[in-house]
């Protein structure tokens, strides 16, 4: 098989994973980020002021 015979094939991020990409993963990743600054900043600051 020759260089010139080999053709790209571009397909569509969408059809690729047969699934919609609609970006909610942000969402969760960036709540799921700020949940845990939070309990950590609880677990650092409470022994700090009972202790």
């Amino acid at each position: 098989m020759a260089y010139e015979d080999k053709k790209e094939v571009h397909i569509e991020d969408d059809d690729a994973r047969a699934a919609s990409t609609p970006g909610i993963m942000r969402y969760v990743l960036g709540i799921s980020l700020l949940l845990a600054v939070i309990a950590m900043t609880i677990v650092w600051i409470v022994p700090a002021i009972s202790g």
